[in-house]
């Protein structure tokens, strides 16, 4: 990817969601004017994925991933992964998920949650594109998931918004996978989770701001958008010992070797 301009890519952010839904537009702009060449807006229910399909329709540097969050698991409920696979077939489906485990919030069955997490995965085996993944809380059984789910058969994802253990990380950085970081990492309480992030390798972290919620920094208790994803960069690369500029290209290599299906130049 060396023949990239310099660019940072928001690699998760949920522009379908109501609190973007008067100025779509102008938040697009903003990002692409501070920078952020490439926007995945995740999906958190497959039945709703229209909804999402049509933004990343309209906008040619965003995409869009096809799946369902462990809040709406009891919902959406033995969703297959021939369902998910089918949905990735548009040319704007780069990802699956995000899928995964959160018992922070009582909000899915841990048992609904784990068939749709192993579900998510499958279609992610099959599909060869990332599953973007979340776990809150949850570090041993995702964990457990994780490893339990390799040894059938290798597919590639990232932990989104990571603010689990260090144990955790490892073991998904053993078993090939990639970490990447929010806003949270700015925060003052999070400096544990900022030497996490010095130490992973330079090949397997990438930033995002998981927007409209999480606003970095300078920005805190706004609302946040794909364009501050800049502040996250800026805070890694000083976590790290490097510059910003190194960051935003390291990250964006990352983002289009994972994201494999998103063009270079879109």
């Amino acid at each position: 990817m060396s023949g990239l301009p310099s660019m940072l890519v928001d690699s998760h952010c949920h522009l379908d969601f109501p609190d973007f839904a008067d100025e779509l537009d102008a938040v697009v702009t903003r990002a692409e004017a501070a920078g952020v060449g490439r926007m995945v807006t995740i999906s958190t229910r497959v039945r709703e994925h229209d909804r999402l399909l049509k933004i990343a329709e309209r906008f040619p540097n965003v995409y869009c991933s096809v799946g369902t969050h462990p809040h709406h698991a009891d919902e959406e409920d033995g969703i297959t992964p021939d369902e998910l696979v089918a949905l990735t077939q548009h040319p704007k489906v780069v990802a699956l998920g995000e899928a995964g485990l959160d018992y922070f919030y009582d909000n899915g069955s841990p048992q609904a949650q784990e068939r749709g997490f192993r579900a998510h995965i499958a279609a992610a085996r099959t599909t060869g594109l990332p599953l973007v993944i979340h776990t809150r809380e949850a570090d041993a059984d995702c964990g457990r998931i994780l490893e339990d789910e390799m040894a059938r058969g290798t597919f590639r994802a990232v932990l989104h918004c990571y603010t689990g253990g260090r144990d955790l990380a490892m073991k998904a950085i053993d078993l090939g996978l990639s970490i990447s970081f929010t806003g949270i990492l700015t925060f003052k309480k999070s400096q544990a989770l900022r030497d996490l992030a010095a130490e992973l390798p330079a090949d397997r972290i990438m930033v995002e701001t998981d927007s409209p919620y999480l606003a970095p920094g300078k920005y805190r208790g706004k609302r946040n958008e794909p364009a501050y994803v800049g502040e996250v960069a800026k805070v890694l690369a000083d976590a790290r010992g490097v510059s910003p500029a190194e960051i935003a290209r390291q990250t964006t290599e990352n983002f289009f070797r994972l994201f494999s299906k998103v063009p270079a130049a879109a």
